[in-house]
């Protein structure tokens, strides 16, 4: 592939990802900061297919885009997902690095997903809450929730992943 047509595609994933974002902010959730994270299953497909730089790329994008289209640029949702987020591509890619062999797509989506909730809690405790015991008691469940959504966005991804690659239009990246 070239250059200019891998540009293409990561535009086009970055789209798919603020998208995404837009649509999972209109389902109804139990608590008002819940989200099954779906955007991150185009973080974790790019970062296979396309390599780091790609996959932060479309990180930034999605959190800057789906901000201003919220609302909420630079305030605390803002602040917790881009600490969420880059923290968790950091981390998937350093895992998909480290034990590219052992780690399927949801193992590495499960490590994001982990990731990104200790970051958001540690930069709420941070900024914003400045209660220990208010964290200790909300982590319990967001840890929960955020390891069955990093199953799910995993097994999405480990979906895609064998469709592209059986197409055989696209090589997964080799960092």
């Amino acid at each position: 592939m070239t250059k200019r047509t891998d540009n293409f595609h990561i535009a086009l994933l970055s789209a798919y990802a603020v998208g995404l974002h837009g649509i999972e902010a209109l389902i109804p959730t139990p608590v008002p900061w819940l989200r099954i994270g779906l955007a991150n299953i185009i973080t974790l497909t790019t970062l296979l297919l396309y390599g780091f730089r790609a996959g932060m790329t479309v990180t930034l994008i999605r959190i800057f885009l789906g901000s201003f289209l919220r609302g909420t640029f630079l305030g605390p949702a803002f602040v917790l997902s881009l600490g969420g987020g880059v923290s968790s591509t950091i981390i998937m890619w350093l895992a998909h690095i480290l034990f590219k062999r052992l780690l399927s797509p949801i193992g590495l989506s499960l490590l994001g997903a982990v990731t990104h909730n200790i970051a958001q809690l540690f930069l709420a405790y941070l900024f914003f809450v400045r209660r220990p015991e208010a964290i200790i008691i909300i982590s319990p469940v967001i840890l929960l929730l955020g390891t069955i959504t990093g199953v799910f966005n995993g097994m999405i991804t480990g979906l895609i992943m064998k469709r592209v690659t059986e197409s055989g239009r696209q090589k997964t990246a080799d960092f």
